[in-house]
């Protein structure tokens, strides 16, 4: 194996050159909240009618009840209507708050880890690019000694860089699939939470009647889906300022980001006719979560929480006034 150097040890990485070598359960605690029910017989507790699917016969059916009746989901509905219980707050409120707390207790704290762990990469990313200059010189001194053709060079220029490069995300830390660990909490509790109010705005739930009567404004029957269709589109308003937010703080938009930013705004604009079929405890719940995580990005962006979590890389004094000014030159064009 051609080797460059030592491995990465502590803070350093040290090339010697010309050294190149050719080879090969319920809600919080006891309380019960309310009286659960077994129709089953199976020892599976569920807020309404447990089911595995309908009629036993379709497939799809039965993979979604079954998702929606798993234990994540049974664990939320608990989670909810303990809240409720404890606080005695109206049922629209309830969800704002049980989203308020799920988001900053569990996805903010990971939202903050994965901030610092972009930090460490962006400043690596000087110190490969070093690394890689001083690489590419000891490939073409070598080539000359051995006779080595172009395409031997650049598989060994690739083979080191890749160990080099794995060796700096060992000795920082922060390997680049740690930023992806937020989506692979968020999303599962997404879902989850989701199921959870539609299994509690079901006909067959114990607090049916209670949802039927909790809302407010315009949206009283939180079981029933949102007929004005307000909740829906604010919905789909701040999931479009959220992606062109995220569009802002990317300097360059090469050809893969731009299908995705493309692709999450389509799916923006699609969840408005979603939300708009499904009960408005959902609705409410998805513009709360939206609503709630575009505030935590904000507040992640401060020079407070900047200092706080020692980040390497530099920010601007005025991170706010510089993503309004940025947002209003776009599209002022």
């Amino acid at each position: 194996m051609l080797r460059v150097g030592h491995l990465v040890k502590c803070n350093a990485l040290k090339l010697h050159f010309l050294k190149l070598h050719v080879g090969r359960g319920c809600f919080a605690g006891n309380r019960k909240p309310i009286a659960l029910v077994d129709p089953s017989g199976c020892g599976r507790y569920s807020l309404i009618r447990a089911a595995s699917g309908v009629g036993g016969s379709d497939v799809t059916s039965g993979w979604y009840e079954g998702l929606a009746h798993s234990a994540p989901v049974h664990l939320c509905e608990h989670f909810l209507v303990g809240t409720q219980q404890l606080t005695g707050m109206p049922w629209w409120l309830t969800i704002v708050a049980a989203t308020f707390s799920a988001r900053t207790v569990i996805t903010l704290p990971i939202a903050a880890y994965q901030q610092v762990i972009v930090s460490k990469l962006q400043v690596l990313q000087a110190e490969i690019s070093d690394l890689s200059k001083r690489l590419s010189y000891e490939i073409s001194v070598r080539a000359k000694q051995t006779g080595w053709t172009e395409k031997q060079c650049r598989f060994q220029f690739r083979k080191n860089l890749k160990r080099i490069v794995s060796e700096l995300y060992i000795r920082e830390n922060c390997h680049p699939f740690k930023t992806s660990v937020l989506v692979w909490v968020q999303l599962p509790l997404w879902i989850s939470l989701s199921l959870a109010l539609r299994n509690l705005s079901m006909d067959q739930s114990v607090v049916h009647s209670d949802l039927a009567t909790g809302g407010s404004l315009w949206f009283p029957d939180l079981t029933i889906p949102d007929s004005t269709w307000i909740l829906p589109v604010c919905l789909g308003i701040i999931n479009l300022v959220i992606v062109e937010f995220f569009a802002l703080q990317r300097s360059q938009v090469t050809r893969f980001r731009r299908m995705v930013l493309y692709f999450i705004r389509g799916f923006s604009v699609l969840m408005i006719p979603i939300a708009a079929t499904v009960p408005s405890s959902m609705a409410l719940y998805w513009f709360a979560s939206s609503i709630i995580g575009f505030g935590h990005n904000l507040f992640l962006h401060s020079k407070i929480v900047h200092r706080f979590l020692r980040l390497q890389t530099s920010r601007s004094d005025t991170p706010y006034r510089d993503l309004l000014s940025a947002f209003v030159s776009k599209y002022q064009k």
